[in-house]
């Protein structure tokens, strides 16, 4: 049980240390880390998370669309709904647990979720990239301006 809790909080002080050092470590002069950028793509997953969520949990009403341990069975509107909020946040962070599996419809728009999933942090982090080469040129910019004037 020690070892677990000791586990554990040194997970979380390595995680904390880690995320300390990627917003405010200042390499190479500056850092490029955006809290508009990170606080986007936050909103933006859970935007993407709970708009699948209700998909599947309103598609469930018209047949069966996930099914649970590989087996039918009836299951209440809250525990349906916690069901789809479930699949599709394992949907969309990771490529899945196989606990709960989409049949028919729900196959295609797991699909597209997972795809959505695979593609938001590289869009986020291109757009971290262009932002820092818009920075580098503006700042090339200034300085010609400024060997120019002497």
């Amino acid at each position: 049980m020690i070892v677990a809790v000791v586990s554990i909080l040194l997970i979380f002080i390595l995680m904390g240390g880690s995320l300390y050092a990627f917003i405010y470590q200042k390499s190479y002069e500056r850092s490029y880390f955006s809290y508009e950028v990170f606080f986007t793509l936050i909103l933006v997953y859970f935007s993407v998370l709970i708009s699948f969520a209700l998909l599947y949990f309103i598609l469930s009403f018209n047949g069966v669309l996930l099914i649970e341990g590989g087996g039918l069975r009836k299951v209440g509107v809250l525990e349906s709904l916690a069901h789809a909020f479930y699949f599709s946040g394992v949907t969309l962070m990771t490529v899945g647990y196989g606990d709960i599996t989409p049949v028919g419809w729900g196959r295609l728009l797991a699909l597209m979720e997972a795809l959505i999933g695979y593609i938001l942090p590289a869009a986020f982090f291109l757009k971290i990239w262009q932002l820092s080469n818009e920075s580098k040129d503006e700042e090339e910019k200034q300085d010609k301006r400024e060997v120019d004037y002497l």
